[in-house]
């Protein structure tokens, strides 16, 4: 029977937890897993609190028929402004620059970006918005439901969360061998309530 729970860890998971208990019933109910691992259950927790924050302004966004990485973008092309090169925009993303890249030209397929080649090296390219992006860009920045969704912690909690999550994040980077620093988004002290 182990080698069950072995195979139905990894069928869940697609990896191996630590586990408490494994309930199997009848083919109509559902199989119940428990793990004892609390740093993997609030790993799965923060996944889960991302994903649907990201699925709610994908639904947000998709009004505007753009995407929250597309949103991502144009915010950071305008934040860097006239300099902007896949780059940069990737380094900003905490992205793969391959990633970035075809994201970009699928932006530039949609008529929201523009790659143009007239800086000093040849094969470097900047990146800038066009009216359509200036228009989608305009409108990404209501963010009405990340107001909504954060409006159920308090200023207090709001400041707490801020400093863990830039905590894991610095961490995180670190672990994954990232070495650059972001200059977005800044210290809650240095943003106050933008």
């Amino acid at each position: 029977m182990q080698w069950y729970n072995q195979l139905l860890e990894w069928f869940i998971f697609g990896e191996t937890v630590n586990v408490r208990s494994i309930n199997v019933k009848n083919s109509n109910r559902t199989s119940s897993l428990i793990s004892t691992d609390q740093d993997y259950n609030l790993w799965v927790l923060m996944r889960q609190a991302r994903d649907a924050m990201v699925k709610a302004r994908e639904k947000e966004l998709g009004k505007y028929g753009i995407s929250s990485i597309q949103a991502a973008v144009l915010f950071n092309i305008q934040a860097i402004g006239p300099e902007a090169t896949p780059a940069e925009i990737s380094r900003r993303l905490v992205r793969e620059p391959h990633s970035v890249s075809g994201l970009l030209g699928r932006m530039e397929k949609l008529g929201l970006i523009k790659r143009v080649k007239d800086l000093p090296k040849r094969n470097m390219v900047r990146v800038v918005v066009t009216e359509k992006g200036k228009s989608a860009y305009q409108q990404s920045i209501q963010r009405l439901c990340m107001h909504e969704i954060l409006s159920v912690l308090t200023e207090e909690e709001k400041r707490r969360l801020w400093d863990l999550l830039e905590r894991l994040r610095d961490r995180a980077m670190k672990y994954a061998g990232i070495g650059h620093e972001l200059s977005f988004p800044p210290h809650w002290s240095d943003a106050e309530h933008d």
